[in-house]
């Protein structure tokens, strides 16, 4: 069997909830200790970087985040309810949900058997290389993108499942690799091409100029006068128009922006505290909270996980 990069990282329904390191809907036992009814098994591979995740939800799943990856998920059970490109979205077993990156989304259980998903975080570089290999003219300055969030692919969600279960569980490269071709030939019926451009012509130009603005003045301490100074409207025009745009409001957005940064350090081996400090969050703690929110594990389980590295 082939060896992970990182070792799968499994918070069950049995483990209790310890100095906040478990952040879930949680039941009171008789002896006042708390126990989870929501778990993550997680995993990434070693020569693809793909993010392999299975997790059980009750309830509040997570806040509106978004992710650097490509997101190819299955539901198993339940319904998984999310909103993103301003739409709610049910997905009910044998669905499969495409999100590209920079898609916002949340999550729910809209019933009280919560629902259960697996899914596969496909880093932007590897897609566009490998579907690329695919076609005799791929674009120079084209984009992949989805030509829809949610679908009833029966193929697809058999390739899905299949990659998921030989990267998670560390099969033979080939066999990895095969089951990645079969994903990928899958993929390339709900794939398009797309022009790269700088601005957006479905947002407005204030929302896209607050944008830019955030993300290059992403470590400092940003307040709405300086964004809508920025801008060159009024801090209620502008939040306005952000939200009708991301669907998010200013601080939101940069908060998540943040904490993509600081996911891809984590990943890379930072230490949580060095990363708080670096990205402008008061301290570990503070980044503690809004990763949680948005990831639903802390900011040194999610490092150990990618990087196999022992805290310190």
């Amino acid at each position: 069997m082939a060896t992970r990069s990182a070792s799968t990282f499994v918070l069950d329904i049995g483990q209790l909830r310890d100095d906040n390191e478990y952040p879930y809907d949680t039941h009171t036992l008789a002896s006042g200790r708390m126990i989870s009814t929501n778990w993550i098994d997680l995993a990434q591979d070693a020569d693809t970087g793909i993010e392999t995740l299975r997790a059980h939800f009750e309830g509040h799943a997570y806040d509106p985040h978004w992710h650097d990856s490509y997101l190819v998920g299955v539901t198993e059970q339940g319904v998984q309810q999310f909103n993103c490109r301003r739409a709610r979205h049910q997905s009910t077993p044998g669905k499969v949900f495409l999100l590209e990156p920079g898609d916002i989304h949340d999550g729910e259980a809209p019933t009280a058997d919560g629902f259960t998903y697996r899914m596969l975080y496909l880093d932007p570089q590897w897609l566009t290389r490998e579907i690329s290999t695919m076609f005799d003219k791929a674009p120079d300055h084209g984009e992949l993108g989805f030509a829809h969030t949610l679908t009833t692919d029966d193929a697809l969600a058999r390739a899905t499942t299949l990659a998921f279960a030989t990267l998670h569980h560390g099969e033979l490269k080939i066999v990895r690799q095969t089951a990645l071709d079969g994903l990928l030939e899958r993929l390339t019926t709900h794939l398009h091409w797309r022009t790269r451009y700088g601005e957006d012509p479905r947002l407005p130009l204030v929302a896209q100029k607050a944008r830019e603005y955030l993300h290059a003045h992403a470590h400092e301490d940003v307040g709405l006068d300086q964004l809508a100074l920025a801008t060159g409207v009024d801090r209620f025009r502008l939040t306005r128009a952000f939200k009708a745009a991301f669907g998010i409001a200013p601080h939101a957005y940069l908060v998540q922006l943040r904490l993509a940064t600081a996911r891809r350090l984590l990943a890379r081996g930072e230490q949580p505290a060095t990363v708080a400090m670096a990205l402008g969050f008061a301290d570990q703690s503070h980044l503690g909270r809004w990763f949680v929110r948005a990831y639903g594990l802390t900011p040194a389980l999610y490092r150990k996980r990618c990087s196999n590295l022992p805290d310190s």
